[in-house]
């Protein structure tokens, strides 16, 4: 299913960034009381009612540039309010409307997207008759928040749910396997989407960025009808340009959300860098599945290959759950193996755990490495399982959630999959407290 995307826009130092990561829950974007902190955009997955999100925190809007940097921002949120399928129009409740407020009002009249007026920094009750001076803006209703006391965000979230679009796509796609070809610019994606289709429809040149857009075909393999999604390289943030890249990031963001499996295409001849490994932790938070293709493996000498390899395994040791299969599009080699190997991450995104099974490892696990304490508490395990609706999460239920360590989730997440398997689908462990029982005294009627 395709994340919807939610765009924050506004003048700058109207609260768009505390407002991101009032949403998301933790501080992601810059804060800070200087207009004009958020110079690039920044992208956040987040969910509200159920409803998967993706978050775009744009730069302030200046309506008339007088800088180089003001004018690509003025772009960027241009580029920003093209692509959303809703945005939240945020002001400052504490100025009223300005004209630089008007300016942005006439841009998004005439964009035809849904449009949440939002009226920021209202902190109190006694403050809400700030906000009719917004009116004017013809927008519809403004709606009173304060993103930094956690005012008015549930009235907020519930107009722009109700904003978004109908899930029709999916619906029609659910029944298809779903791959992007995801990574960086010129690794050789659409040269790979290519061979996979047997025919060149995608545009394959050496200058990186070639691709602007996902394109979306089909291939029959082992009587399935796989659709391919070659996407635009994602770059940098700090080295995405206004306009066509911008375009290209939201779509192979897009890409991922969409699919069942991306495909994360590494150039063997640069090693790995940072971005890579950022484009692969983006797939596992998006809760896809996920096969390494090391493409370029052409241009490795063969007496090097065994040193690649472990310098590979070292580097991406936190996808160390992921199959890696060596490959060079451009000659062909590998190349047939990488359809079996998305459909068997497939496969195993998919598998049910009898209750049983699960509660035996979790219990020997504990028994291995009992929890560390935290002070005078001690974490205590009393049940596990796996959730009915999203095969690859498992539910464990313990006395005080709060008393769960990072590393020991991570070692129980371990001993699942090393009983269970798993591989290329990323597990989620959700620890909540028991339910509690209601407890009703029965009442004895005297005869």
């Amino acid at each position: 299913m395709t994340k919807p995307i939610v765009a924050i826009v506004g003048r700058t130092n109207v609260g768009k960034s505390t407002l991101l990561n009032r949403l998301v829950g933790r501080r992601l974007a810059i804060v800070g009381d200087l207009p004009g902190i958020t110079r690039d955009r920044v992208i956040a997955s987040a969910s509200w009612g159920g409803q998967e999100l993706t978050l775009i925190d744009t730069g302030g809007w200046q309506a008339k540039p007088s800088t180089v940097l003001e004018q690509k921002v003025k772009e960027q949120v241009e580029a920003a309010i093209c692509h959303a399928d809703s945005i939240i129009f945020l002001v400052d409740a504490c100025d009223g409307a300005i004209a630089a407020d008007e300016e942005i009002a006439d841009i998004l009249r005439g964009g035809g997207k849904p449009v949440i007026l939002t009226a920021n920094k209202v902190d109190s009750v006694k403050q809400s008759d700030r906000v009719t001076d917004f009116y004017r803006l013809g927008i519809g209703t403004p709606i009173a928040i304060s993103a930094h006391h956690n005012r008015g965000i549930d009235e907020l979230m519930g107009a722009v749910l109700a904003s978004l679009p109908p899930l029709g796509v999916a619906a029609e796609e659910s029944g298809k396997f779903k791959l992007a070809i995801v990574g960086r610019p010129n690794v050789g994606k659409s040269t790979l989407m290519n061979v996979l289709l047997g025919e060149e429809r995608a545009i394959v040149d050496e200058s990186p960025g070639t691709t602007r857009d996902a394109l979306d075909a089909i291939v029959h393999w082992d009587n399935n009808e796989v659709v391919l999604v070659d996407t635009a390289g994602i770059k940098r943030r700090g080295r995405v340009d206004a306009g066509v890249d911008y375009y290209g990031l939201l779509r192979a963001l897009q890409a991922i959300n969409r699919c069942d499996v991306a495909l994360l295409l590494i150039d063997a001849s640069e090693f790995v860098i940072a971005q890579d490994m950022h484009i692969g932790g983006y797939i596992i938070e998006a809760g896809k599945g996920m096969a390494l293709l090391v493409n370029k493996w052409d241009l490795v000498p063969q007496e090097q290959r065994v040193e690649f390899k472990r310098y590979f395994e070292r580097r991406l040791k936190f996808l160390s759950h992921v199959p890696m299969v060596y490959i060079s599009a451009k000659l062909g080699w590998g190349v047939e193996r990488i359809l079996p190997q998305a459909w068997q991450v497939r496969q195993e995104g998919q598998k049910r755990v009898a209750n049983s099974a699960v509660k035996e490892v979790v219990d020997q696990a504990v028994a291995n490495h009992p929890p560390p304490r935290s002070g005078s508490k001690q974490l205590r395990i009393t049940r596990a399982y796996q959730d009915r609706i999203s095969p690859a999460t498992f539910v464990v239920q313990v006395n005080d959630p709060e008393l769960v360590h990072f590393s020991y989730k991570r070692y129980l997440e371990n001993e699942l999959r090393r009983n269970f398997g798993f591989r290329g689908t990323p597990l989620r462990l959700i620890f909540v407290r028991p339910a509690r029982k209601s407890s009703k005294r029965r009442q004895v009627v005297k005869t």
